[in-house]
This record gives structure tokens, sequence and C-alpha cells, in this order.
């Protein structure tokens, strides 16, 4: 599968970023915000849920999970603030399970809330001046043997 790069600039948009990162692991030491060019980057592992869908619609073996590397890069970004995640722990790991936007300018602007929602109750909110998103792949892709499981979806 050719390498995923994607831009969102509307809500719409996001949702389909948000689709391809749900359950991407990130490490606390590759996410940063740079306020002086008003960016937040991070580099997560993403789980491909279009390789599954994939083997699904070929039934093929359900076996064949993968990850890829991915950069995103959320621009004209005014502040970011922290929910339950300690910067100091670099090492630490969230899950991702979903990125949404909540317009806060009213209908005249575009500014409003990114949220980057991790298991565990974590968060990061991005207060941006519009949605401008890119979701960029950095390399092959590698096997993995477990897909995310979402107990709560079960039943």
């Amino acid at each position: 599968m050719p390498d995923l790069k994607l831009i969102a600039l509307d809500a719409e948009d996001l949702n389909v970023v948000s689709a391809h990162l749900q359950d991407a692991v990130l490490r606390v030491g590759e996410i940063a915000y740079l306020p002086a060019e008003k960016r937040f980057i991070a580099i997560a592992n993403r789980f491909d849920w279009g390789e599954v869908a994939k083997a699904t619609s070929n039934r093929a073996s359900s076996e064949a999970f993968e990850r890829r590397r991915s950069g995103i890069r959320f621009e004209r970004v005014l502040s970011a603030k922290l929910q339950g995640i300690d910067l100091k722990d670099r090492r630490a790991s969230l899950a991702l399970l979903a990125i949404t936007f909540e317009p806060t300018g009213g209908s005249e602007t575009p500014e409003g809330d990114v949220t980057l929602t991790f298991s565990g109750a974590a968060a990061i909110r991005l207060h941006v001046e519009c949605v401008e998103v890119e979701l960029k792949d950095l390399g092959a892709a590698w096997a993995t043997k477990h897909s995310p499981e979402h107990p709560e979806d079960a039943g």
C-alpha cells in the first residue's frame, strides 16, 4: 500500500484523519508544542485499519495486521493544554482514541479546540486559529500479531 498523506482543513477532514489514527501509539517524548511556530507535532505508530478492511473484504487472513510510523502536524496552534500526561516521563506510551474539533469563535471565525483523546483519561487540547492538519506516513509498515481491542464495543 502506498504511504498515506492526508491534509485536514475542516472538522469533516479531521474526522478522516482521526479514523486513520485511531489506536495509534505515541510516546510522550515524541510530541512537541512549538509556540513560536504555532505548531504541534507528534510521531505515532498508527494501526493500519485500511489494511484490515482490505483483508476482510478479500477474505484473507485477519492475522496480517500492520503498523506504520506516521507524523502528524497541527498548524496555527495558539495554545496547548495537557490532562493526565506527565511530560517528564518521556518513555510513557499514549493510545490515541480520537481527534475532535469544537468551534469556539462562533460562525464568523474558524477558531476552535482540537482535542486528542487518549485511553486512561489523558488528553491534549490545542486551541487553534483554524483546522490545518497533516498526517503523513514516514516509512514502511511492519507486521504485528495483535489488533487493538475495544471491550466496550463487544457484545
